[in-house]
């Protein structure tokens, strides 16, 4: 990697870290805290969203008949997302060790706070759950590919890819065989981001 691409990718970190600062800021400013991964609400703020929440029953009422009928296809999809968590964790708990991968942490990636909003009624937190756990499961499952990319074919692809994983800048250009070959066994081993 030139030292031009790693200053990039270490200003575009800063920039990233930056973004998600102010994205939380708001959270400050609304009046809740986090304390032993709990969040925490004023109760003014709590009474404020109470008052905001739709019953359950006018929730359903006021909803479009076709989001009713295509509920059910979401929903079905929980199990192709179960499976792939379940052989995602099989997968890394079993080759990781073997290939000197540090693991994924399932748990950074699975985050249900939502349940804890007083505006949303029973049904909208469901729903909530369940898209934090398939967006979760999505993530975590591509750091657990991406890992597997670093080290088996750390290559570049020859046209544009779009929505690369963050790993994908560390991997070697395409065509240099020469490269491949002198840097292989370095950029298998580069987890040096990697909280452990």
């Amino acid at each position: 990697m030139s030292d031009t691409l790693h200053q990039m990718l270490k200003n575009l970190h800063e920039l990233e870290q930056r973004i998600e600062s102010e994205i939380h800021l708001r959270g400050d400013q609304l009046q809740y805290t986090i304390h032993d991964g709990k969040v925490r609400f004023d109760e003014e703020l709590r009474i404020r969203n109470i008052a905001l929440k739709k019953g359950f029953i006018r929730y359903i009422r006021e909803a479009r008949w076709a989001v009713v009928l295509t509920a059910p296809f979401i929903y079905a999809l929980v199990i192709p997302f179960v499976l792939l968590d379940l052989f995602t964790c099989l997968y890394q708990m079993i080759c990781f060790p073997v290939y000197g991968i540090p693991k994924v942490k399932r748990s950074e990636y699975l985050i249900f706070d939502r349940i804890k909003l007083d505006y949303l009624n029973g049904l909208q937190k469901i729903n909530c759950a369940y898209c934090s756990y398939c967006n979760g499961i999505i993530a975590f499952a591509r750091e657990v590919a991406a890992r597997t990319e670093q080290y088996w074919c750390p290559i570049k692809h020859a046209r544009r890819l779009r929505g690369t994983h963050k790993r994908y800048p560390r991997f070697m250009d395409f065509g240099d065989g020469e490269q491949f070959h002198r840097q292989i066994e370095k950029i298998r081993h580069q987890f040096e981001d990697v909280d452990e």
